[in-house]
C-alpha cells in the first residue's frame, strides 16, 4: 500500500496528537502542509515533518487554494470552525478525518453530511472509543451471544475534576457560544459507542443536567479573580491555578494547552496564569456548560440505556452491560480487565486489557487505533469494523441534539424517525 500524504488544519492538542502518531508510522504517512494560527504550534509540526515554509499557513483558505495536494486532510481546529473548513475540503474531494463534533449545530451537521454524500467523499469522525481494545472486545462479546439478549447498559463518563476545570471551565470548551454543548463536545463519542455496541436505533430519549457548582455564588469568601493574586484558600483548593499549572511540572498536557506552546517554560506558564482565563478562579470564569448530565434512552427491542457525564471524580469510563444470560463489567481506566459473569455456570471470566492509558492519555489506545485503521481505510484495504460511515456519525450526533432538547424542555423526545 502507498504512503498517504496528509495536511493538518489545526495543530492544537488533537492535531499534534495525530501528527505524533503518524510520525511514529512515517513509513505510512507524510504530512505535507499545515494551517495553524499560533506560531509555536505551527513551527512544532513544521519541524517535526520538515515541511517547507511555503507550505505552512496561518489560515486554511490559502492552503485550500492550492487545490488537492494530499490524499487526506485532518481537520482539528475549533468546533465552530469545523463546518466551513470541512465544506471546502469536500469541494476538493479530499478524504477527511474530522475531529468531533461534526459541527456545533444540527443544521450544519446535516448540510455537511449531505454534501459529503452528494460528492462521494469519505468523512471519518474521530469517535476514537471505537478503536480501543476494550470496546472492540465488548462488541465481539455482545455479538457472540454469550450474555444472551441485551437488556440494558449503564455507562458512566467520569470526566475528572481537574480535566473538567482545565478544559470545560477555564479552557476552550467552557462556553457554549464559543464551542457547543457539553454533551456534544465531550460525550458525542459516548453516545456513538453505545449505538455501535447495541447495533440498533434509539426510540426515545430523555436528559437532565445543569451547571450546579462551578459558578460565582459558590466562590469561597474573599477569593480573588486570579488565583495568583493571593487567594486565602489556595492551600486547600484543588483548582488553584498555581498548583495545577506552575507547580505540577509533570502535567505537560495542561501546561502546553494553557500556554498554547508545545514546550512551555516556567515563565510562559507564569505569564499565562497571570493574564489568561487559565489563571482565573474556577468559580469566576465565563463557563456555562453543564457540570453533570444524565441521558436515558430506549433502543429497539426495549434495550434500556443510562449514560451519565460527571466531573466530580478522579476520572475514567465505567460500563455495566446486562443480558439475559450474563453481565459484563469493565472500565476504560488503568488497564481494568473485562469481567464476564455467566448466570448458568455462576462463573466469572476475566479478560485482561493492556494499553488503557487513562483519562489524560490517548483514549485507551483509541487515538493510535484510529490512525492505524484510517491508513487501511483510505487505501481501500480496510477489513476492520470500527470505522463509521458519516451517516452513522450523524445519527449519534442527532441523538445528542435530541438529548439537549429534552434537557432544555424537560420532555421525553421521540427519536424513532431519525
Amino acid at each position: 500500500m502507498k504512503k498517504l500524504k496528509a495536511i493538518i488544519i489545526g495543530c492544537g492538542q488533537r492535531g499534534i496528537t495525530y501528527s505524533n502518531i503518524m510520525k511514529n508510522s512515517s513509513d505510512k504517512f507524510e504530512v505535507v502542509a499545515i494551517a495553524e494560527p499560533i506560531p509555536e504550534r505551527r513551527n512544532y509540526v513544521k519541524e517535526q515533518w520538515e515541511i517547507p515554509e511555503e507550505m505552512c499557513f496561518e489560515d486554511y483558505n490559502p492552503l485550500f487554494k492550492l487545490g488537492k495536494i494530499a490524499d487526506f486532510v485532518i481537520i482539528a481546529n475549533m468546533d465552530r470552525d469545523h463546518f466551513a473548513a470541512t465544506m471546502k475540503a469536500i469541494d476538493l474531494k479530499y478524504d477527511i478525518l474530522l475531529e468531533k463534533p461534526i459541527a456545533p449545530t444540527e443544521e450544519e451537521c446535516r448540510k455537511l453530511v449531505d454534501s459529503a454524500n452528494k460528492n462521494n467523499v469519505r468523512v471519518v469522525i474521530c469517535t476514537v472509543l471505537r478503536y480501543t481494545n476494550m470496546f472492540k472486545t465488548l462488541k465481539k462479546v455482545i455479538e457472540s451471544g454469550r450474555i444472551g439478549k441485551l437488556v440494558s447498559i449503564n455507562h458512566e463518563e467520569c470526566v475528572g475534576n481537574l480535566h473538567f476545570s482545565h478544559s470545560f471551565i477555564r479552557g476552550n470548551w467552557g462556553n457554549t457560544e464559543r464551542s457547543s454543548s457539553m454533551l456534544l463536545q465531550k460525550s458525542c463519542h459516548d453516545l456513538d459507542i453505545l449505538y455501535w455496541l447495541i447495533g440498533k436505533k434509539c426510540k426515545s430519549i430523555q436528559s437532565f443536567g445543569s451547571l450546579s457548582y462551578f459558578k460565582e455564588e459558590n466562590a469561597p469568601e474573599n477569593a480573588p479573580q486570579y488565583c495568583i493574586e493571593g487567594c486565602p484558600h489556595s492551600e486547600k483548593c484543588p483548582y488553584d491555578a498555581v498548583k495545577v499549572y506552575y507547580d505540577d511540572k509533570k502535567n505537560a498536557w495542561f501546561r502546553t494547552t494553557a500556554t498554547m506552546k508545545p514546550k512551555p517554560t516556567d515563565d510562559d506558564v507564569l505569564y499565562t496564569i497571570k493574564n489568561s482565563q487559565y489563571g482565573k478562579c474556577v468559580y469566576k470564569c465565563d463557563n456555562d456548560v453543564v457540570d453533570r448530565q444524565t441521558v436515558n434512552m430506549i433502543f429497539a427491542d426495549d434495550i434500556l440505556v443510562n449514560f451519565t457525564m460527571n466531573p466530580f471524580n478522579k476520572g475514567g469510563r465505567f460500563i455495566h452491560i446486562m443480558g439475559t444470560k450474563g453481565e459484563i463489567r469493565t472500565a476504560l481506566h488503568n488497564d481494568t480487565p473485562i469481567e464476564i459473569y455467566d448466570f448458568e455456570t455462576k462463573k466469572k471470566e476475566t479478560v485482561e486489557m493492556v494499553g488503557s492509558d487513562g483519562i489524560n492519555g490517548g483514549h485507551g489506545g483509541g487515538d493510535t487505533g484510529l490512525i492505524n485503521d484510517i491508513y487501511y481505510y483510505f487505501n481501500n484495504k480496510y477489513e476492520g469494523f470500527s470505522v463509521p460511515t458519516i451517516n452513522d456519525s450523524l445519527y449519534s450526533h442527532l441523538l445528542v441534539f435530541a438529548a439537549e432538547k429534552s434537557r432544555l424542555t424537560n420532555k421525553i423526545i421521540d427519536v424513532s424517525d431519525l
